[in-house]
């Protein structure tokens, strides 16, 4: 591939100085926000009170991704570009908000820190300062989709924004030890789906400075080759801009930058003009310099520039060593800030010139506060595909394949805004329908056996690739820009992306309450399904509900789980996920075949409640009841039925109130949110002195962290998944952890008073029904007939 060395150098020396006088100006102030609380401009010698008591930040990156900003700028300047910029670095904010402040467009956010030595300094002050902000691209960073506190999703993040957005360029600078997580190795096959057509771009910048922050990093030290050989096997032109001289290096980057915008243009202006949408092989850059380049070389002898001791402070006393002192102020001066601010403080107007104007400017681009751009879903009316419910409890279907149906529609009125997202599951978990709105995305070779049931296709708007990680960056980058869409995933391994979900959920939430700036952003909608209850056959290692744990650890503000029992709740509950603003929606439903409850009538309002008494499995007539019986999930609310079934036959002056979980949050306190029960209404659904049994599709001690503060606590016992099972029948793995109709049987006699004299027999014969059902399971491999087609009889 090419070398930047055998390019001729397009900069004039004029614009080589002013682009150099710039990119020191961004050096400045990224060192200046790490060190200084005083003397912003250091006009007059440093001393210690100038120096913040705690030094905090990350230096090592800075002046390379600095480098790439600066030349973006001329490039979106000489050719109108829209472009993104993502700092892959961890901690890597610096470099991003000096540029930003640059740019003026931090000060038009944030009116005190405004563009001279006033404002200047409380920029400084701020950073990594208490009631400041921190080291990496928060959301108080304009410009900034990607937060980096945590490696590996800047790629994937990128890719996301680049959908559907065939304007757009995103620049995407990748940190060599972002570089060595599984996130990241697994994004770099995101090209094989980027269509050059309807698409922007994604220019790759893998940084290698060569250091972690105690270590060299994998990809700074195997041979030129051997990297070479990786990025093209990754599909990638790559060209290599390498050295320290900055002005050598002005010349390279220049030249190289401008070369890969021309070839993105001329391969998008190819696939346009002519509809042929194979995949290209995208160029990207690869940045070799120093870490901590243009800092100080050397520090009580130990090499610090080019070395890991530059990742974070460089110079780590200052304000007691005198001679750190000198170090770092030689340091600052080395960059000539008399140079570049005029006497007020500000850039002077020659270099203000070289950074775009408006909405060009990086910092400024609208993709970055994508609720600016944002355009609602044109939804069909999803009662058109409701599923008939004559009587509750008599009838089966598939709620996730009827689901589909809502969701093809709502993919062909949204052709450019919407996808839906998942790990080579979208058949399995039976919503195959969407593919006759769309099929998959696929740029990489087809074979003609692909063409039977294949479902693949350049155009496709279904995006399945089995790395969890990349399709939930992805989905991040798509939400973050303005779009919309729902990811389907296997309940087990739903927690692959754990972390991601909690890193999306903070930055959610200091943007919806604390930053009126960011405008809303669609929803992440995960529709989870092949739930713990039905793994007949892929056992054990499929058994995990515990995402709804990592969830509730969120604030109720960003986040809402919701258990549907049936189709039609799951067709309300979806409608309004896909509508909402600024949270992570959590749907559990399971693909297999279940009783249906509710008419959609009643679906809408039991939905818009989020729990609520289901009279028609209620034995209590409005009066007290003797036991309430409970219910979140769709196996645990077939269950739970079926127990009332039992308990009717055998005791028909038992007073059960049945009640039905749709929105988990609505178990939590809340007299005035929205989201939560009173404590008035929460006694007078689960009474405050009578047993409720609880049967719930996850761990139980979720249910008592949600409720322990709740009057009746004492009496409520949960039922839920205890860690146990392997191959089993539906009825077996319910039997196991004690969730089914039975075994609550067996629970409502035993702590009702007036049953347990005379429910000896009835226990007995409860007793028999488990032993059997476990038998039949062993010998014939599935449940009973009268369990596999029991309907609830009035």
């Amino acid at each position: 591939m090419a070398d930047a060395t055998e390019i001729l150098t397009p900069l004039t020396p004029e614009e080589l100085r002013k682009i150099d006088a710039y990119w020191r100006a961004c050096n400045y102030l990224s060192a200046g926000m790490i060190y200084l609380r005083a003397n912003p401009l250091l006009r007059e010698p440093l001393k210690p009170e100038h120096i913040k008591n705690r030094l905090l930040g990350h230096w090592g990156s800075d002046p390379g991704q600095s480098l790439i900003w600066v030349h973006l700028n001329r490039l979106i300047r000489k050719y109108d570009l829209n472009v993104m910029y993502i700092s892959g670095p961890g901690h890597g904010a610096p470099a991003t908000l000096a540029n930003c402040y640059l740019e003026g467009h931090y000060s038009e956010i944030y009116p005190d820190k405004s563009r001279d030595e006033a404002g200047l300094l409380k920029f400084f002050q701020q950073f990594s300062f208490p009631g400041g902000i921190g080291s990496h691209c928060t959301p108080e960073t304009p410009g900034s989709i990607h937060e980096g506190g945590e490696l590996g999703y800047s790629i994937s993040h990128a890719y996301g924004a680049a959908f559907d957005n065939p304007d757009l360029i995103v620049t995407v600078a990748v940190g060599d030890g972002e570089a060595e997580t599984g996130p990241l190795a697994t994004s770099w096959h995101s090209n094989k789906f980027l269509n050059p057509i309807r698409d922007g771009a994604v220019l790759p910048v893998l940084h290698l400075n060569g250091y972690k922050i105690a270590n060299p990093t994998v990809l700074a030290r195997i041979p030129h080759e051997e990297l070479e050989s990786l990025l093209i096997g990754y599909g990638h032109k790559p060209y290599f801009v390498e050295g320290d001289d900055p002005f050598v290096m002005h010349q390279k980057m220049a030249s190289s930058l401008e070369q890969c915008i021309l070839e993105v243009r001329a391969l998008q202006e190819h696939a346009r003009s002519t509809g042929e949408a194979t995949r290209p092989r995208w160029p990207m850059i690869v940045l070799r310099s120093p870490k901590g380049w243009t800092g100080p070389k050397e520090v009580d002898g130990h090499k610090v520039e080019g070395s890991w001791r530059a990742h974070q402070v460089p110079v780590v006393d200052p304000a007691t060593n005198k001679k750190d002192l000198k170090i770092v102020e030689n340091w600052l001066r080395s960059y000539k800030p008399e140079e570049l601010f005029d006497a007020n403080g500000t850039l002077i107007p020659e270099l203000q010139e070289l950074a775009p104007s408006g909405p060009r400017r990086i910092s400024a681009n609208p993709h970055a506060n994508g609720g600016l751009l944002r355009k609602e879903l044109e939804l069909p009316d999803f009662r058109d595909y409701a599923t008939p419910v004559k009587a509750p409890g008599v009838a089966y279907a598939l709620p996730t394949d009827i689901l589909a149906h809502f969701l093809a529609e709502v993919m062909r009125r949204n052709m450019t805004s919407f996808r839906v997202f998942g790990p080579d599951e979208t058949a399995s978990n039976r919503l195959t329908a969407i593919y006759a709105a769309s099929k998959k995305t696929w740029l990489a070779e087809f074979k003609p056996e692909d063409a039977d049931g294949g479902e693949l296709d350049v155009a496709g708007r279904v995006m399945e690739m089995l790395s969890e990680h990349t399709l939930e960056g992805w989905f991040e980058g798509y939400v973050l820009t303005g779009r919309h869409g729902l990811f389907s995933s296997y309940e087990a391994f739903i927690h692959i992306i754990d972390s991601m979900f909690n890193q999306h959920a903070k930055w959610l939430e200091k943007s919806k309450k604390e930053l009126a700036w960011r405008a809303p952003v669609p929803s992440i909608n995960l529709l989870i399904t092949s739930l713990v209850w039905r793994q007949d056959h892929n056992g054990f290692t499929h058994q995990d509900p515990g995402f709804l744990d990592v969830v509730t650890n969120k604030s109720k503000d960003v986040v809402r789980i919701y258990l549907p029992p049936d189709a039609n709740c799951l067709l309300s509950v979806t409608d309004h996920c896909l509508r909402s603003r600024d949270y992570v929606n959590v749907i559990v439903s399971d693909k297999q075949e279940h009783l249906q409850y509710l008419t959609m009538e009643d679906a809408v309002t039991h939905c818009t409640k989020g729990i609520g008494i289901w009279d028609w499995a209620s034995t209590d007539n409005g009066e007290e009841p003797d036991v309430v019986m409970a219910c979140a999930g769709d196996i645990p609310t077939m269950e739970s039925v079926a127990a009332v079934a039992i308990l009717k036959e055998h005791f028909p002056d038992l007073k059960i109130r049945f009640v039905n979980i749709v929105d988990l949050f609505r178990l939590m306190p809340g007299t005035e949110h929205p989201h939560g029960l009173s404590d008035r209404d929460f006694d007078s659904l689960f009474t405050t002195n009578k047993p409720v049994i609880f049967n719930f599709h996850s761990y139980a001690s979720l249910i008592h962290k949600l409720s322990y503060r709740r009057t009746n606590h004492e009496n409520i016992h949960v039922r839920g998944y205890k860690e146990k099972g392997n191959i089993n029948t539906p009825l077996e793995l319910a039997i196991i952890n004690q969730i089914d109709r039975f075994n609550l049987a067996i629970d409502v006699i035993d702590r009702v008073p007036r049953l347990r004299p005379v429910g000896a027999h009835v226990k007995e014969w409860l007793k028999d029904q488990i032993i059997d059902s476990i038998n039949f399971a062993h010998a014939e491999g599935i449940d009973k007939g009268e369990i596999r087609n029991w309907k609830w009889a009035k």
